[in-house]
């Protein structure tokens, strides 16, 4: 089996003002002060903030993330910010596909597939974001729509080291409510055997799985601990550098 190197990440959403900087560099501090964490660890900020973040965390643990990235060429596209542009600003990751920009933009798997295609020719890894809703949860479809949405949303091209997928069920996100430990394993486990089945034994047991929805230093051990969870993308908690730095703890 491949070594996998568990994956912090903090997804900021729309949060973040230069000041913010503040804990950005609050938590490069703690982590070079406190003991070695044996994982990655990345911020992905509003598009404001991402070249002096990079910028900031340049030579520390922290890698620098876009929250999302257009599937187009750079041109007439107003408003829409293209992945070439987040690697020239100093990212080295972009997170497409999170279920707020599948609600609130109206985001399908295809896009999704191609703006994961944009991050891998930018040089970025893509951050592949699948997940239930509350009913689908309750009619008993979990499985069936993360692995159809695994399906549709990941490249054919995609390997261990230019994709992540994080599974965040939706019903989850900012409620403070998670689900149990034997649920996170039930799904990390389908979507292992389906990135196998797809990708054969190196790429598909290469590719880390990271856990989201509501991810707290108080619950960050115990899913941490979950087989085939390689990691967490956070969200609220990882706005404050103590929230956050309480989570990577699992690690130590």
């Amino acid at each position: 089996m491949p070594d996998r190197r568990p994956l912090v990440a903090g997804n900021w959403k729309m949060n973040g003002l230069r000041a913010s900087n503040a804990e950005l560099e609050a938590l490069i501090a703690a982590l070079k002060a406190g003991a070695p964490a044996a994982c990655d660890v990345m911020i992905a900020p509003p598009f404001t903030l991402v070249m002096g973040f990079a910028a900031a965390a340049d030579g520390s643990p922290v890698e620098i993330a876009g929250q999302d990235c257009s599937a187009l060429a750079p041109g007439a596209h107003t408003g829409d910010v293209a992945a070439t542009m987040l690697a020239d600003a100093g990212a080295s990751a972009v997170i497409v596909g999170h279920s707020e920009r599948r609600e609130d933009h109206r985001e399908t798997d295809e896009g999704v597939n191609a703006k994961a295609l944009a991050a891998y020719d930018a040089g970025l890894v893509a951050i592949i974001c699948v997940g239930e809703t509350e009913p689908e949860r309750d009619r008993g479809e979990t499985l069936e729509i993360v692995t159809g949405q695994l399906a549709g949303s990941v490249p054919d091209t995609a390997t261990a080291a230019n994709t992540v997928v994080a599974y965040e069920p939706v019903w989850a996100i900012g409620t403070g409510r998670t689900p149990t430990a034997d649920d996170v394993a039930k799904v990390h486990a389908a979507m292992r055997a389906a990135l196998v089945a797809r990708f054969g034994d190196e790429a598909g047991n290469g590719i880390r799985l990271l856990y989201g929805g509501s991810v707290k230093p108080a619950n960050a051990g115990e899913l941490m601990g979950v087989a085939d969870v390689d990691g967490a993308l956070v969200g609220g908690a990882s706005l404050k550098a103590a929230d956050f730095d309480g989570i990577i703890d699992a690690y130590r």
